[in-house]
């Protein structure tokens, strides 16, 4: 209950005037997006974007990424180094302004850095004040200094520490358990996935990433290095590895257009999916901006322009669309930009009208270049256009079918879904469960006050290799559709969906513990990710975890949900355990799914987060795609975690 305040009570003493350091910990999320895995793992981000910066001037060619044994990372460059002397203005070394205080840094200096990665100068300084420790060591004019922080606050001035000829910048830091109260550990496969990233946008610099909390089979800590010659050129491959490509080689420029450097690479796929990355300054906006419209403008021009004048256009009855030229393309779009406007810190997107025109005009030329000097490749490309406008126009008509039976009430929902009698959908969840069996027993074991159970009949389609109306006219996805109450977009936003009308604030996938069970519920996700991935960003989007075992002795009954917990439990028994394997929802009762996998009071779900668009694409393509090399090395990299029937 909020406390009541006197206008005597109220004054200038209420105001409190909060510095720089106080308000990054006061507002965390302001400034790194969130306090969870992705803010924490943000921190190195910034530090390394600092080497970054260094190595896009010319002065660092190599960079290392250290996580230490207690979770503390450590970063090192050989750029020239954070300058060291008095501050004239601050009156304390150039290293603590630029540690301590928000705003301080040489990126804001046009004679220092061209461009950078951090815009608002809070970087380094935001981390310090973050880390329950960050220890700064400079490497410059001979000599070794260091600075020691604890939670941002100096422990004393600068030092000397020693002589040295090399220069750099190491720092290593601790993030604030006070700040990151959920993890502070990090996860390599994180940290490698933005490691590699900037070597690809930033060719020719190395940069190794070493885990001392893990060793591989030689004893060795588990280490990466990451290093590319060729730059986007091999990134698109990187990308594209688990698609099959229609296009001998990969369509690529970098050019200075307008005192813009913009580089793209792209290459078509036999895919049904649009695939596109865009940079500013090294930094991934996910929400697009100003230098993705130019691109899209550039392409769609461009290519229809020769299109048309192929005359392969000729004997088409309806118009071609932006989309179509964007279906089965993976492309990549990085600019340098010296003062970009992005909304808001987390840089998300981009909004500098000036970058449309020069990337727009940069593709142009490139396409037009490529299509005149590779017409085979020219003539495949139109070909697959044209598919795509055919398949647009049967997945309209396919699509206009799921909107009727959306719409409409009470008798327009699935037969086989056995609804839930409240009406709010911030109360509502709906299971959607393998096979009519399970769904038969998840119906009677359910509370119909608040939970849905809609039943699907086997697998269902794999949408990453259906063409879109081959999607809308399977039966199995139409209802899903149905049962949700979503609206889907409209023809040239065929995928975006309204959800206005959802009926379910869960949507929970709920599938046997075994192999063909995993199966279906990526056959699920992968459903969702490409056609419904506004539920999977709203935190609508769940899985279920029934337990593999039930272990009974006498009267008493526990359930075990690993191998390890099993174990555990024969142990704390004694002998004359009897152990049943439920290899299917089918083989519990109605009472035994309620109490492990459905109550409130007692289940485990686990909410479907993306923190990375770019990952989750590649496995979802690698999984459910043609390459079965790729798909056999990643199931026996991760078997460990797999639980397979003999």
């Amino acid at each position: 209950m909020a406390k009541n305040i006197t206008n005597s009570q109220y004054s200038e003493d209420n105001i409190l005037a909060l510095e720089g350091m106080e308000h990054v910990r006061m507002r965390p999320s302001m400034y790194i997006g969130d306090v969870g895995m992705r803010g924490l793992h943000h921190l190195v981000n910034e530090v390394v974007d600092n080497s970054i910066d260094e190595a896009l001037v010319g002065f660092c060619n190599n960079i290392t990424v250290t996580i230490n044994e207690d979770n503390s990372v450590t970063t090192e460059d050989d750029g020239r180094g954070i300058p060291v002397g008095m501050h004239k203005k601050e009156g304390v070394s150039a290293l603590e302004v630029v540690m301590t205080k928000i705003g301080a840094g040489g990126k804001f200096d046009k004679d220092s850095y061209k461009v950078s990665g951090g815009l608002h100068g809070v970087g380094v300084s935001c981390v310090n004040a973050l880390s329950e420790s960050l220890t700064a060591t400079v490497y410059r004019d001979g000599k070794i200094w260091e600075q020691k922080y604890q939670r941002g606050v100096p422990d004393s001035p600068v030092s000397s520490i020693g002589k040295s000829e090399k220069t750099g910048t190491v720092v290593t830091f601790k993030p604030d358990h006070e700040i990151f109260k959920e993890s502070r550990e990090y996860n390599y496969e994180t940290l490698a996935q933005r490691m590699r990233e900037l070597a690809y946008l930033n060719k020719g610099i190395t940069i190794i990433l070493v885990d001392k909390r893990n060793k591989d089979s030689n004893d060795e800590y588990v280490s990466e290095k990451f290093y590319s010659e060729e730059g986007l050129k091999e990134f698109v491959r990187f990308l594209d590895r688990n698609r099959e490509p229609i296009i001998a080689d990969v369509i690529y420029m970098e050019v200075n257009k307008n005192e813009i450097p913009v580089e793209v690479a792209m290459v078509y796929n036999t895919s049904f999916n649009e695939n596109l990355h865009s940079y500013v300054n090294n930094i991934n906006t996910h929400e697009g901006g100003t230098h993705l419209s130019g691109f899209r403008r550039g392409l769609t021009t461009t290519l229809k322009k020769y299109a048309d004048a192929s005359g392969l256009l000729d004997k088409l009855k309806f118009e071609i669309s932006g989309d179509d030229f964007r279906e089965g393309l993976t492309a990549i779009v990085s600019v340098k930009v010296n003062e970009p406007q992005f909304e808001g810190q987390t840089k998300t997107k981009l909004g500098n009208r000036e970058v449309t025109s020069a990337v727009s005009q940069s593709v142009s030329q490139m396409l037009e270049n490529y299509l005149e000097e590779h017409p085979n490749d020219a003539k495949v490309i139109v070909q697959k256009v044209i598919l795509a406008a055919q398949a647009r126009h049967a997945a309209r008509k396919a699509r206009e079918m799921v909107q009727r039976k959306t719409v409409m009430s009470g008798g327009g929902l699935p037969g086989k879904l056995a609804d839930c009698s409240e009406q709010d959908p911030q109360l509502c969840e709906v299971f959607l469960v393998e096979g009519d069996s399970a769904g038969g027993t998840a119906k009677q074991g359910r509370d119909p006050k608040f939970q849905a159970i809609l039943p699907l009949r086997g697998k269902i389609l794999n949408v990453e290799k259906a063409m879109q109306h081959r999607v809308f006219e399977n039966e199995e996805i139409r209802n899903i559709y149905t049962a949700l109450g979503v609206s889907i977009g409209t023809e040239e936003d065929s995928r975006a969906l309204n959800l206005e009308k959802l009926r379910y604030h869960k949507i929970v996938i709920m599938c046997d513990a075994d192999v063909d069970g995993s199966h279906i519920s990526t056959l699920i996700l992968t459903f969702f990710f490409r056609y419904m991935r506004e539920l999977i960003d709203s935190g609508y989007v769940y899985i279920a975890t029934p337990p593999l075992y039930l272990v009974k002795k006498g009267n008493k009954k526990d359930y075990a949900w690993s191998d390890e917990e099993r174990d555990k439990l024969m142990k704390e028994n004694g002998t004359g355990s009897n152990i049943q394997r439920y290899k299917g929802l089918g083989e519990m009762n109605a009472e035994q799914l309620w109490e492990t996998t459905m109550n409130p009071d007692k289940r485990t779900l686990k909410r479907i987060d993306i923190n990375s668009l770019r990952e989750a694409d590649d496995v979802f393509s690698m999984l459910m795609g043609d390459e079965v090399p790729l798909r056999r090395d990643f199931i026996e990299k991760n078997a460990i975690y797999a639980n397979i029937d003999a």
